[in-house]
């Protein structure tokens, strides 16, 4: 099982003669499970000890959701809540809370369901499916279930960590900048995603060649430029109503202004310049290659099936997939970055030293020099 923001998924690959008890497994995985309180108490340690050693990257990721989806009116707003459990929040859980989330987002939600499959014929699939979950019915009463979209506000994430155990570890100070896009139903979709492999990136160790996306700008222009650069990648997140578009990177501490202001001028360049002919060739055949290949394993396949589903109600085969990354232009990548730095930055920033990198405010000037199109600060 694995969860998102927005969607919880439980998956099962066995080979085929197995498939009726695979179904029955499922279904009563997800319908009647058994939560014991001592499991669950297990389960806390584990999210515990994950959460002392999560990631930097991870807690920059946390960090930049929570502050582009800032709290109104005082309430958080549901793209802005903790991904991972917090470890304030971890005594509330029990299980009863777990039986309580399932029955609410599962059991009396059968509309929000989607049941997919790959290697396996649509007509078995739909027979199982309804044997296993055909019975359940929604509860209409249950008003908790409604969604209130979330609205981008922009903000600061500043987490100072605790050094490493291991003194022959480097540290280094981790810095994302990144604007509201539109998210999966926005027609901006596709051009952000042309506009991410355009921009690549990577860590500055790699063995690889190019097909590793070591011709990619930020590769071409910051890591193969300054010699402090540990890493820099373009990254997107998206979701129903909106979608997050921006710039990772990570350096040694001392160097968090001057990684702050390559991330700005990157974006002030997507602005004012059209990407070149041959970035925008690169990029889209490389996006095209991504989707083609993820596409061949099934495990991947049924997956996006059900997503899509869920997501649009149908689903967009490949072909239809490469024609709109075909379709997109240089002149639809700038004008997706024009709209995206008019609204306001946010700024995500972790590492046992973050003195040096600028707050959101001197961030902000710097993304105002360059032009007087924006009217957010």
């Amino acid at each position: 099982a694995q969860s998102s923001r927005e969607q919880m998924m439980y998956c099962v690959d066995v080979l085929r003669p197995n498939v009726n008890e695979a179904f029955n497994l499922l279904g009563e995985t997800i319908q009647s499970p058994i939560v014991q309180e001592i499991e669950v108490e297990e389960m806390k340690q584990v999210i515990m000890f994950q959460t002392m050693d999560m990631m930097p990257q991870v807690l920059m990721g946390e960090g930049l959701q929570l502050a582009a989806y800032g709290p109104m009116d005082g309430k958080l707003q549901q793209l802005g809540r903790p991904h991972f459990c917090t470890a304030e929040a971890l005594p509330n859980l029990t299980a009863d809370s777990v039986h309580a989330f399932r029955e609410q987002h599962l059991l009396n939600n059968p509309e929000g369901i989607v049941v997919s499959g790959s290697g396996i014929s649509h007509d078995a699939l739909v027979e199982l499916a309804e044997a296993n979950f055909g019975h359940m019915t929604s509860d209409k009463s249950d008003s908790a279930k409604t969604t209130i979209p979330s609205i981008y506000t922009g903000g600061e994430y500043r987490l100072k960590t605790e050094p490493s155990p291991h003194s022959a570890k480097e540290e280094f100070t981790h810095i994302a900048v990144a604007f509201e896009v539109g998210g999966w139903h926005s027609l901006d979709l596709v051009p952000t995603c042309v506009l991410q492999t355009l921009l690549g990136g990577g860590s500055s160790f790699s063995a690889g060649g190019p097909g590793k996306g070591m011709y990619s700008r930020l590769y071409r222009e910051i890591l193969n430029r300054h010699r402090w650069a540990e890493s820099a990648e373009a990254f997107t997140s998206f979701h129903a109503e909106s979608g997050l578009w921006g710039i990772s990177g990570s350096c040694p501490p001392q160097f968090g202004r001057e990684m702050a202001t390559t991330i700005v001028k990157q974006f002030d360049k997507l602005a004012n310049d059209f990407v070149t002919d041959e970035e925008l060739d690169r990029a889209r055949n490389m996006l095209k290659c991504n989707v083609l290949t993820q596409l061949e394993s099934r495990l991947v396949l049924f997956e996006d099936i059900g997503r899509q589903i869920l997501t649009y109600g149908k689903r967009e085969d490949a072909v239809t997939m490469c024609a709109k990354i075909d379709a997109v232009t240089k002149e639809d990548i700038r004008e997706v970055v024009r709209k995206a730095i008019k609204k306001p930055p946010t700024v995500s920033s972790v590492g046992v030293d973050i003195s040096t990198v600028p707050d959101i405010g001197q961030i902000t000037q710097m993304l105002g020099k360059n032009s007087h199109k924006r009217t957010w600060f």
